[in-house]
């Protein structure tokens, strides 16, 4: 079997304070990648993303992030599921706000080319004050048929060693770790990066948020740290 998967990091920027211009934005990405990158079947965008949040210290208007918090399965899921089906690809949406009756969770989803949801992680480190969304209590990986196993982290777990380690133990091969670092501590989150695929022996894909939402420099690490791939800061995204 093949054990050659084509991959596409995404860095972009949301509408902000507008999450239907951000997803109408987002499939219009998926499409273009899907025909102009047919290779790829692994789509992977940066957190938060499809929730249309502006950047670090924009005022987010009251109330805002329990109107665009949906439960899963819901409605934007079946979008985002039908969007896999139509150009068969595997994507991972960055990360949504899920609500459990009134706990909100910030949670990244991984949609198999069929549409189903072969995986849904809460991030289980918040980055404190700044976000409250409610911590998950699970590490969480997936199989791609023929290719291998991966995980799923978000930002901030990233500085947590045993949150890698865990998935690494769990046979993880590959960490997708959609971030959106709005702040100077961005370079610090590339030295993390390559310090965990190489003592977890993985590759980490870090997509991170671009244009002034974000401050860029996504990156793909190998085993060995190698830097596979790296964004540019802040690169614009119209």
């Amino acid at each position: 079997m093949s054990r050659i998967l084509g991959l596409a990091v995404a860095q972009v920027a949301p509408v902000v304070g507008d999450a239907e211009a951000t997803f109408a934005k987002f499939a219009g990405e998926v499409r273009t990648l899907a025909a102009i990158v047919p290779a790829a079947r692994l789509l992977v965008f940066p957190e938060l993303y499809l929730t249309g949040m502006g950047s670090f210290g924009a005022a987010t208007p009251a109330g805002y992030l329990d109107r665009v918090a949906e439960p899963i399965p819901g409605r934007l899921t079946e979008r985002i599921r039908a969007l896999a089906r139509e150009t068969g690809k595997w994507i991972v949406p960055g990360s949504i706000v899920d609500c459990d009756g009134d706990r909100l969770h910030n949670t990244a989803i991984a949609v198999s080319p069929d549409g189903e949801i072969a995986a849904r992680y809460r991030k289980m480190f918040p980055w404190m004050p700044y976000e409250m969304s409610v911590p998950g209590d699970e590490h969480v990986t997936f199989d791609i048929p023929e290719v291998g196993r991966f995980g799923l982290a978000i930002c901030y777990d990233g500085w947590v060693p045993e949150i890698m380690r865990t998935l690494a133990w769990m046979g993880a091969e590959v960490i997708l770790q959609p971030t959106y670092t709005r702040t100077a501590d961005r370079a610090q989150e590339l030295i993390l990066a390559q310090a965990n695929a190489i003592v977890n022996q993985v590759y980490v894909v870090n997509p991170n948020a671009g244009q002034v939402f974000g401050t860029g420099r996504s990156i793909i690490v190998d085993p060995e740290g190698r830097v596979l791939a790296e964004g540019g800061a802040a690169v614009r995204s119209s």
